[in-house]
Formats: C-alpha cells, structure tokens, sequence
C-alpha cells in the first residue's frame, strides 16, 4: 500500500489530486476487480507473444502472408475469395461488442482492450523504477540529479524494451516469425520489416508511455459512442450517491447520521486509482474505461470504517433507484439476436466452404482460332487453389457440350494451401455444334469434394 498517501480517517487529510499539469499519477490498488483485469491482461499478454511461434504441419501456426494473399489459422487457409469469412467474423466481433456493451458497460475497455493491457504493464513498470505515485510526483518535481536520471532513464529503456518485444511479436503475424527474429539478431532483416518493427515499437512506446491516457480520452472512438448503447438496466461503475452524500470527513468510530453524513468519507482514492484520473462521485463520464479501480479502492476503505462495502460498484442506473435490472429487454435481445444470427451464417460459410477453388479464365486476346483441320480452338487457363493443408491430386473435364476434345493435363497435384495455373484448350468441328456459343462447366474434383466454374466457348458462328 502506499503509505505516503495513507488517509488519517480521524482528520481525514485530503491527498492531492492524481493530476499534475495534465499527467495522470495512478496509484496502484489491489482488490477482487483488479486481479481479475491482471489475470485476464496477462492471459491475453501471453496469448499475443505466443501466437506467432506456434507450429502446425510444419508451418506458422498463425499467418497472415499479405504477400501471397492468404492467412494461414492452424488447419485453414484463407484465400481472398473467402473474404466473406472476414466480414461475417467483424459483423459478429461488432454485434458482441455491442451486445456486452449494453450489457456490461464498457468492460471491452477495462478488461479486455489491448491499450488498457499495455498501459497497465507500463504503469507496473514505472512503478517499479519510480516507486507510488507520491513517489513519482516528488520525483517529477525535483531537480535532476544521477539517481534522478538512473530511475527516468531505466524506465524509459524497459518501455522500450517492452514496445520492440510487442512489435516484433506484432510483425511476426505477418512476417515468419523464426525467419524475422533471426534476420533482426543478425541486422540482415528486410528494409520493410524492420521498418514495421520500428515503427510499432515507436506507436507502443508512445501510446501506453506518454499518450496513455489522451488514447481514451481523446482520441478512442468508442468512448465517444457508447453511450448510445447504454440503457437504465446496463451495469457500470456507479458511485451510490443516496448512501454516500453528504460526504466528509470523521473519526472511525462516529456515527456518520449524527453528523448528518453519508458514507463516503471523501478519501479521494477512488481518483487516486483511475487510470483517466476522474471522479467517479461526478457521475457518469465518457472517460470511464469501467476497470473497476475506484471499486476497489473504495471498498478497502469502506472495510477500514466498517462500513458495508459496495458505496462504488458496478451497478445500474434502475438499480441505484432501487429497481431490479432486466435482462430482457428489447436492445439486449436485439443485439443478442443479430449476433447469433451473424455467427450462425459465419458457421455455416465455414462448414459449408469448399475445400478447392476453382476460377477460368480465358484467352482475352482472341475468341477462338482455327486451326488446320478446321476446327476450333478455345484457349483458357485454370486457376486452381488447395484450401486444405493435405496433398491432393485433382482430376479436370469439361460438361455442357459434346464434341469438345481436350488438350492439356487432366490430372494435377496441388500442395497443401497452395494454387497454380495450368494452360488448356478445348477444340471442336464448328459443324458439330448447334450455334455460335456454348455453355461449358469446367469440373475438379479428388473423390472427396467437387467445385464447378461455368464458362463460354466460341464457334464462329458456323
């Protein structure tokens, strides 16, 4: 605990506001909320610098290679045709946002937000070098001296330690990550990569160092728009104004409704502990990212007194009125409904995915042609992609006219998530056919699956 702001509940000495000149000193704070954002922070931490060096059939587990147009996701491979995969995973992504949003207030923000995650650890890291945050601010304030710049200087070197670790980590989704990190170890790494690398580790660097707290206030979308999603049923950090007000100061052992007080003993370390540095007393504001400090904090202090905790909780609005909150209510439902509805269509894209993509194209700088036994002859080219990440060998005909030969292979292998063109013709007696053009369907199939891509051949009109 930070015994240098410690509140004497007798006089209860009000501490100075976490803001300086627009700097934010978070006090650190412990309780049931913030291990929970921990756990959950380190979890998702863990989860982001693992992800590129997991390995599947001898491959990036997770790879998203812009440079041959395709993500590889474990046993998947997505090809731009399947970029419906993508806007049904953002539509659901969207819908559940929206749906916990309503629900839970902006719990996105506080819990789960990847600028949430880095500035805490930031912030741990400062605390470590720096010491409390009356520790910090002392040290801000005094001149500069060797201790001085050892603490800036080695806080600032583990930011940065920290922002190239994420930003290699960040490029590696999309560069392989052993061919980056070993190209980076022996300074021979491409001039795009390591760009990307500096450039990340720079946006990290400021965003959860220096900019940590304008990125939710100012600069964040979502907190400009939540509130249009919020309802009297959606549950927020709320400080319970009926129990608290009127606030002041008392000793521990007075009763607070003979001195006609409420219960909060305006101890200030609910603003101590926010990372945006409001009061949450003031009410409602956008800048609440609902992280659950002030909770905490408020009920360490509540214990301290003796008081019942629960004076800032999560709570709703018809719940301080003294209502209930009702789960069933026409937004959550809505929300609720067009979320299921996209995840259904997102399945059922995924199971109903074929396994082989098929395109044709044909020869653009001729119809047909000729040839010397007067037939005619048809040009195209056959895209074909394995989605799969096994070996198939693909067997190719042509349906939808009699009297076509082929010429070309018949029979190909394509490697896993893998795609190649192959050259074909198709060739008949212009006498044979009954007209100018004929629908054609060109099939591939291995036994297993069997995609069909339609397309035209021309006569001449004979």
């Amino acid at each position: 605990m930070d015994t240098s702001s410690r509140i004497d509940v007798k006089t209860c000495t009000t501490p100075v506001r976490p803001i300086d000149q627009g700097h934010v000193y978070v006090r650190a704070q412990q309780g049931r909320w913030q291990r929970w954002r921990q756990r959950l922070g380190w979890a998702l931490m863990l989860l982001f610098l693992a992800g590129p060096w997991l390995r599947w059939n001898g491959r990036q587990a997770i790879w998203l290679d812009l440079e041959q147009q395709r993500f590889y996701l474990f046993g998947a491979t997505i090809w731009p045709q399947d970029l419906t995969l993508l806007a049904l995973l953002l539509m659901v992504a969207a819908f559940a946002l929206f749906f916990v949003t309503a629900l839970l207030g902006r719990v996105w923000c506080g819990y789960l937000c990847p600028q949430t995650v880095w500035t805490f650890w930031f912030i741990w890291v400062e605390e470590r070098f720096e010491g409390s945050a009356n520790q910090r601010r002392r040290l801000d304030q005094a001149a500069w001296s060797p201790a001085k710049l050892a603490r800036k200087g080695g806080k600032h070197l583990a930011w940065l330690l920290i922002a190239l670790l994420s930003g290699v980590t960040f490029v590696a989704y999309f560069v392989p990550a052993t061919e980056l990190a070993s190209g980076l170890l022996a300074f021979s790494a491409g001039p795009w990569a390591s760009f990307w690398v500096l450039f990340f580790t720079l946006c990290t660097y400021l965003n959860a160092g220096w900019m940590r707290t304008i990125m939710c206030t100012h600069m964040c979308p979502y907190s400009r728009f939540q509130s249009a999603m919020f309802d009297r049923d959606t549950l927020t950090v709320t400080y319970d104004a009926k129990r608290g007000e009127s606030r002041g100061p008392r000793a521990r052992k007075a009763d607070p409704k003979q001195l006609g007080l409420g219960d909060c003993i305006d101890c200030q370390l609910c603003v101590q502990v926010c990372p945006t540095g409001i009061d949450i007393r003031d009410g409602l504001q956008y800048e609440c990212i609902n992280c659950g400090a002030c909770a905490d904090a408020c009920d360490q202090t509540m214990s301290g007194m003796g008081y019942a905790p629960g004076l800032i909780r999560y709570a709703s609005e018809r719940e301080l009125a003294g209502g209930q909150s009702w789960l069933r209510r026409p937004r959550l439902l809505g929300y609720g409904l067009m979320m299921g509805l996209a995840l259904g269509l997102l399945a059922y894209a995924v199971l109903s995915r074929p396994p082989l993509a098929l395109d044709v194209l044909r020869d653009r700088n001729q119809l047909y042609r000729e040839t010397a036994e007067g037939r005619v002859e048809n040009s195209y080219t056959l895209k074909l992609a394995n989605k799969t990440q096994q070996h198939r060998h693909y067997q190719l005909r042509v349906e939808g006219a009699d009297g076509l030969d082929w010429m070309g292979e018949q029979e190909i292998a394509v490697a896993p998530g893998e795609s190649l063109s192959l050259p074909v013709s198709l060739a008949a007696d212009p006498y044979l056919l009954p007209g100018h053009m004929q629908a054609v369907t060109f099939v591939a199939g291995d036994g297993q699956a069997e995609v069909r891509t339609e397309s035209r051949f021309f006569s001449g009109g004979r």
